[in-house]
This record gives C-alpha cells, structure tokens and sequence, in this order.
C-alpha cells in the first residue's frame, strides 16, 4: 500500500477527511462519556471490560451530534445491537410518524363488487 494522500477533491479524500473529523469529533465526548457513566449498556445492560470497550457507543439522547454537554445529560452508552436499534427506531419515526396509532383503517374498497353483473354483461 501507499502512504501517499488522495488525490484533492477525489471522493477517498473527502472520505478520509470525514472519517478523521469524526474520530476527532468522538474522541472527546466518548472519553469524557467514558469516565462519567458505568461500562454498561443503557438498554440490554451487557457489561464491558477494557477489552470489548469498542463495542460500547456513546447516543445522543436528542439525536444531535453536535449537543455534547460536559455534565453527559445528552448521553447514554448503549451497545452497538441497540445503539442500531435506537437510530432504526427514531428513522423510522422521522419517515412514518409516531408509532402510537396503530389502528390500521381497512379499505372500503371492493374490486368485486360488480363482478357478478360484469359476467352476465358478456
């Protein structure tokens, strides 16, 4: 491999910077969430050691990355399984709407309604 950098503008250059801004980005909130809260998952209550650590993420609570108050109140460390689960969650929310009226309304609509004189018509 290369240790040259992409190419300006190129899209593993745009990627790379992405990537590096959200490495940075995490680092001081996940390490600040790291020393505040317990190494357990807020959900299924799985419990990490310094060698599964990795697969322990810090969630916003309001969804925006950019909320990172130093007292954690925006925080909670959640396992990989449900930190995907609380995102899917909340997309699906976004997309389609609260979750809370789950009457589905049946269709009045009947294709067959007329069938019969249809058939006589021929």
């Amino acid at each position: 491999m290369s240790n040259q950098k992409p190419a300006a503008g190129s899209y593993e250059q745009v990627f790379a910077e992405q990537q590096e801004y959200k490495a940075k980005r995490a680092s001081s909130y996940r390490e600040q969430a790291i020393k505040l809260y317990p190494w357990i998952c807020g959900r299924c209550q799985r419990e990490f050691t310094r060698k599964n650590l990795s697969e322990l993420t810090v969630h916003h609570k309001d969804h925006n990355h950019g909320n990172n108050p130093t007292d954690g109140s925006n925080w909670e460390l959640l396992c990989l399984y449900c930190h995907d689960e609380e995102h899917t969650k909340f997309e699906s929310f976004v997309r389609y709407g609260s979750t809370e009226d789950t009457e589905t309304k049946s269709s009045t609509y009947n294709p067959f309604a007329d069938l019969k004189a249809r058939m006589k018509s021929k």
